[in-house]
């Protein structure tokens, strides 16, 4: 099982963020925090990025972006959560499951309430109810 932390905003559907590791972040850096819209850590990585590649040798440069990302994967998860806390979420709850389907899942068994903020309600159409 893995564990997730839900982090919950007024107006805008739960988040959920993975504990661990994020291979992701060590792979693709900078463009792993724009698929989850951490434009902020997008602009701080890749300028991260640069400085290394700006101050570094050619032949010495890989070993500090292979620490540099490898930081990304051990903290990106941690960042993405910093990321949310700026945009006004908040931690509310630590769920553990499979994915993060089941973790929704789990979180809809407990906080019914949340379905209305990601699932739109059906509309009926007229003479059909």
């Amino acid at each position: 099982m893995k564990s997730w932390t839900v982090h919950l905003h007024d107006t805008r559907p739960p988040v959920l963020v993975r504990e661990g590791f994020a291979l992701g972040a060590l792979v693709i850096g900078p463009f792993w925090f724009a698929l989850h819209g951490a434009w902020m850590l997008v602009a701080l990585a890749l300028a991260g990025d640069a400085l290394i590649v700006a101050l570094s040798d050619d032949l010495t440069t890989i070993a500090p972006l292979a620490a540099a990302h490898w930081c990304l994967g051990l903290w990106g998860n941690d960042l993405r959560r910093w990321a949310l806390r700026l945009r006004g979420y908040s931690l509310a709850h630590v769920v553990a499951a499979r994915d993060a389907d089941e973790a929704f899942a789990r979180l809809l068994a407990v906080r019914s309430d949340l379905a209305d903020l990601f699932m739109p309600h059906q509309r009926v159409p007229a003479g059909e109810a």
